[in-house]
């Protein structure tokens, strides 16, 4: 269910998408964003790293294949990244009203650098709420599939430095996801990435038609 509008201070609406490696999600976003720009409906879709000029820079580092970066490091300009990406883009969208689509956002560390990584949990909640002034997603929406499925979908001379990560790690990140949809399940809707992609599509349209055509009723032409 989403907020009501007493709970939130911004009159836009929040939508983060998250899943393992491979499982379609910038891909959909971008056909969705085009159905929203056909019926005029204000929306802004981003991604979380480098959403903004200095995002790309931090994106940039953080994803270089054969580079060396300590766990927490690699944390801490997560949520660089992040701070600057809510201040500066995130926010003022919200505030003007807009939907905003993030592919991925802090359900990401922790499932990359809680369950991945195995850095505590709580110091990534704590750093989380710090970067984003304690903004969260009205919706979650977790594209699944297995790792090995989503690994084999991606180009194999265009694997970055997270992608190259032992399977282990990407299985333990699945993990995650599904725990903090267990935990939430009121926040999470979940798509299986497996299916087809108009089949994706139409019930990635499908969830927020459903939870916000109340308040953004030019959504129900998306139906």
């Amino acid at each position: 269910m989403s907020l009501r509008a007493a709970e939130r201070d911004y009159p836009g609406s929040f939508i983060t998408l998250e899943g393992p490696e491979g499982a379609g999600k910038t891909t959909q976003v971008k056909l969705l964003s085009q159905k929203l720009e056909a019926l005029g409906i204000p929306h802004t879709v981003s991604r979380d790293p480098g959403g903004t000029p200095l995002g790309k820079q931090i994106r940039r580092v953080l994803l270089k294949p054969g580079t060396y970066i300590a766990p927490m490091a690699e944390l801490l300009l997560y949520q660089a990244d992040r701070a600057q990406h809510v201040d500066e883009l995130i926010m003022p969208a919200l505030k003007r009203g807009e939907i905003v689509i993030c592919d991925r956002f802090t359900d990401s560390t922790l499932a990359y650098q809680g369950f991945g990584r195995n850095i505590d949990r709580k110091t990534i909640e704590d750093l989380n709420a710090m970067a984003t002034q304690g903004l969260t997603p009205e919706l979650t929406i977790l594209f699944d599939l297995e790792s090995e499925k989503g690994l084999g979908r991606l180009h194999p001379g265009g694997h970055d430095r997270l992608e190259q990560e032992a399977i282990e790690f990407h299985h333990r990140i699945r993990q995650g996801y599904l725990t903090l949809r267990q935990e939430q399940p009121e926040r999470w809707a979940t798509i299986d990435a497996t299916k087809a992609l108009i089949s994706v599509q139409e019930e990635f349209a499908r969830i927020i038609v459903e939870r916000f055509a109340d308040r953004h009723p030019k959504l129900k032409d998306l139906a």
